[in-house]
């Protein structure tokens, strides 16, 4: 399943309402955010922790004009981490940000450098591919804390233990129910490595039910603690339901940083950020 696809549907009333005619589509995205701030706050299918400390700091929602959503976090001011497939050319993209009075606003992206190894195909097979990519802001996001970036420790065993971050939904096909950043622990399954991670609920282990991505997760980060703290290990691809079935909740896809952190890193610096 591709998380980050969910049309945000029947807001075309709002969204006139809230920017002018010029930018009708970026509006409608400003209006699904608004009803999403409105609705009870849940992200991660069966209703990760609530969170707006820690690593919740890094996390921004990312709209884009064909009405999708996805999860991105700051690894320097001016500098989001997501998914590839979450910023495929063909469409417009924009940070949301919420001021003190919880109304959404939209900030420019800048540039978008996707990782040149990345394949669509692939992700949607659930194979391993660099589907990582960088947004550059005009502007720093408004309180929010960069994380460090990482790679798994190595070797990466059955049971290691891996936390995700993301504005996605509780509820597959809910759109109301995503919007609020929501934490959850999981756990490695399967043959973990440095291609891909597969993780899962440690109490349902993927066959029942349990914690994991959704749609509006894309992208989201993956943290493993260090001595120094968390750090963006990964960033979410995929899910799939219990037992491999279709939906949320089951297994959730990671594409691991082992590979890709040194582009991320040099990218990152070509746009002046200080690593």
């Amino acid at each position: 399943m591709r998380l980050g696809t969910s049309p945000i549907r029947g807001l075309a009333a709002r969204a006139a309402q809230a920017i002018a005619a010029a930018m009708k589509t970026m509006s409608r995205m400003i209006a699904g955010l608004a009803l999403l701030a409105a609705a009870p706050a849940y992200a991660i299918v069966g209703g990760g922790a609530p969170s707006a400390d820690g690593v919740a700091r890094s996390i921004v929602t990312i709209v884009g004009s064909r009405a999708n959503f996805c999860t991105g976090a700051m690894i320097a001011p001016k500098i989001v981490l997501t998914a590839a497939h979450c910023v495929q050319p063909g469409s417009d993209y924009k940070i949301v940000e919420y001021g003190a009075d919880k109304q959404p606003s939209l900030q420019d992206v800048k540039s978008i450098a996707i990782h040149p190894g990345f394949n669509m195909q692939a992700m949607l097979a659930h194979r391993a591919t660099a589907d990582v990519a960088l947004l550059q802001l005009d502007a720093p996001a408004k309180g929010k804390v960069p994380v460090a970036l990482g790679a798994p420790n190595i070797p990466i065993i059955v049971g290691s233990r891996f936390t995700i971050a993301g504005v996605g939904v509780t509820v597959r096909g809910d759109g109301k129910s995503g919007g609020g950043i929501r934490v959850a622990g999981l756990v490695a399954t399967g043959k973990p490595g440095t291609l891909q991670l597969r993780l899962v609920d440690p109490v349902g282990q993927g066959t029942r039910d349990g914690l994991g991505a959704c749609t509006g997760d894309s992208g989201a980060p993956v943290f493993e603690d260090k001595q120094t703290g968390p750090a963006i290990i990964g960033v979410v691809s995929w899910s799939t339901g219990p037992n491999g079935s279709a939906g949320c909740g089951g297994l959730t896809g990671v594409t691991p940083l082992t590979l890709y952190r040194d582009w991320l890193v040099q990218t990152a610096r070509q746009w002046g950020a200080g690593f």
